[in-house]
């Protein structure tokens, strides 16, 4: 059994935490609201006041907050888990972040003699709760070795894509690709509703052909049901494209489609959508139709 900090307590925290707590690990949990912790620390896990305080004795620490400023904060501000932690210690950061703020904690905890992976997930809540996720990791061999059992509790498809970044990098592509998804499965559907579809029937149709793809098969369902809690927020996927945006304008590539996509979810959010979960795109896409 190992010493685990863990900073985030949120829609995918929760369950990636308690799948921890239920292997016997020894867990210590900060979060901005304490509330949100609750059933975490009601689990068994130790209540932190800082994200600091989670780190010291920790043999392993894990973040999954909201954005790269929190990121920052977390790990490289003053108390934060570099100057916490203790020589050895593995810090593992599951946020969607910058490739760039990825490589720049890794130098930092390595010049303190610590380890520090990105390892953003792909799955959404339903995959934290099943312990399905895919877990994309940067950094180095040895490092990710030794977290791979604890990686193994939280999902299924777990590699090692390269040097530090190279996790952020592959989160970047799956974010691209499902930006695209995302507006084929909201249209589709809105196509069924205008032609007088059932839209379940729909699903069950394109959804096991050339067309199907998760998304269609699970936010599909949550769209029939008019089911919008988020399992990823929009506020989320949009700072997940904006990044995916500014690595390809350093790389000169010209991603037309990912633009477009980005735009439709900005709009979401002007329609005060923001903190529905991703598939509430097809809300403003009613909206901009002026579909009731």
């Amino acid at each position: 059994m190992s010493k685990i900090g863990w900073v985030g307590i949120g829609v995918m925290g929760r369950s990636m935490c308690g799948h921890l707590l239920a292997a016997g690990h020894e867990v210590k949990v900060h979060t901005r609201t304490k509330a949100s912790a609750e059933s975490t620390i009601a689990a068994g896990a130790q209540w932190c006041e800082t994200p600091g305080e989670v780190a010291v004795d920790s043999e392993f620490v894990f973040t999954i907050v909201g954005y790269p400023a929190d990121v920052r904060a977390v790990y490289l501000g003053d108390g934060g888990l570099v100057e916490r932690a203790a020589p050895g210690c593995v810090l593992v950061d599951m946020t969607t972040s910058e490739p760039a703020l990825a490589k720049e904690i890794h130098e930092a905890a390595r010049a303190r003699g610590l380890s520090a992976l990105d390892a953003p997930v792909s799955g959404g809540d339903l995959g934290a709760r099943g312990g399905s996720l895919a877990i994309m990791v940067g950094g180095e061999q040895e490092a990710f070795d030794r977290t791979l059992p604890l990686f193994e509790k939280m999902g299924k498809n777990i590699r090692l894509m390269g040097d530090s970044g190279a996790g952020q990098h592959t989160k970047m592509s799956n974010q691209i690709l499902i930006a695209g998804t995302m507006i084929g499965v909201v249209e589709s559907l809105l196509y069924a509703v205008k032609s007088g579809l059932d839209v379940d029937d729909v699903i069950d149709v394109i959804g096991s052909g050339a067309a199907g793809s998760w998304s269609i098969n699970n936010l599909g369902r949550r769209i029939a049901k008019d089911d919008y809690d988020p399992g990823f927020f929009i506020k989320h996927f949009v700072k997940d494209m904006g990044i995916a945006l500014a690595e390809a304008r350093k790389m000169r590539i010209a991603l037309p489609g990912l633009a477009l996509v980005e735009q439709l979810y900005v709009a979401a959010m002007a329609q005060g959508l923001e903190n529905m979960g991703t598939q509430a795109l097809y809300i403003a896409l009613k909206n901009l139709n002026a579909v009731k």
